[in-house]
């Protein structure tokens, strides 16, 4: 468990006329995430839920990248344990009374926020910082910021709500080839298939710009439309994020994702079982 010093070192959150800023900031690991940043992003969520006067966040990493995605000693571990592992606690722990574990909460939390909130992306955004940026409401990212459902690259499913987002956003064969494939690609091409809302070469600053302009507007109509907006995009969310909790147990530690991490350690190709 993740002591408190480490949680709070991993994000800031600040609050001015209504706009909250939530950065992440572990720059010099390119904001990964490891057990203190599920921890922190989940708490910053929290905090926001229940403040009246935030009426827009931004949602941002500090340094040359948004989120790589999960922190390499997450895959090491993962490499070192067995299928019978449980994989039901950490950050696949449930919480009384919520329909996510810790690892899908940093992502759905903001969904729950009953403000909208804009993720602003530069870098990179792979794996589950892909989909850390699509728990937002709104991407703004760099034109040359790297995105990617990168779980297949390591034996693994979009397991943090993130087929369920991705789902709202492109066509059923694009999300597919992105999933199936783990295939990098820049946000330009990532704005002509919808997953980023607008490019911009200063994606923090224009973030809090609109952040401001919503804050601006009557509070009531902006909740309530996010509300409404919401109950139609999240429909079915509680049964499909248990089957995504049964599809990633039953992965981790199994003997083809166990495969796929140390191919990777080792720099070799892959050798799989067949399934069956």
């Amino acid at each position: 468990m993740a002591s408190r010093d480490d949680i709070a070192a991993r994000v800031s959150v600040s609050i001015d006329a209504g706009v909250a800023h939530v950065q992440l900031t572990r720059p010099d690991k390119r904001n990964a995430l490891d057990d203190a940043m599920f921890h922190a992003i989940a708490h910053a969520g929290e905090r926001l839920k229940n403040d009246a006067g935030v009426r827009a966040v931004v949602l941002s990493g500090e340094g040359a990248s948004f989120c790589a995605g999960l922190d390499f000693g997450s895959f090491q571990s993962m490499s070192e344990r067995g299928a019978d592992t449980p994989a039901t606690s950490g950050i696949g722990a449930m919480a009384e009374g919520r329909i996510t574990h810790l690892a899908q909460q940093i992502c759905w939390v903001w969904q729950e926020v009953p403000v909208p909130v804009i993720a602003a992306l530069q870098g990179h955004a792979l794996g589950g910082g892909m989909q850390l940026a699509l728990g937002a409401d709104v991407r703004i990212a760099h034109p040359d910021t790297k995105l990617s459902m990168r779980e297949v690259h390591w034996g693994l499913i979009p397991d943090m709500t993130g087929t369920l987002m991705l789902s709202r956003l492109v066509r059923d064969d694009v999300m597919k080839e992105l999933v199936f494939t783990g295939r990098v690609l820049p946000a330009s091409e990532g704005a002509a298939l919808g997953l980023v809302t607008k490019l911009s070469n200063t994606p923090v600053d224009d973030a809090l710009v609109m952040a401001r302009e919503i804050a601006g507007r009557s509070p009531d109509a902006v909740r309530g439309a996010k509300k409404l907006i919401n109950r139609l995009s999240n429909a079915g969310a509680t049964d499909h994020f248990a089957a995504e909790r049964e599809i990633i147990f039953k992965l981790i530690g199994s003997a083809n994702q166990v495969e796929a991490i140390t191919a990777n350690f080792e720099n070799r190709e892959p050798k799989f079982r067949d399934v069956g």
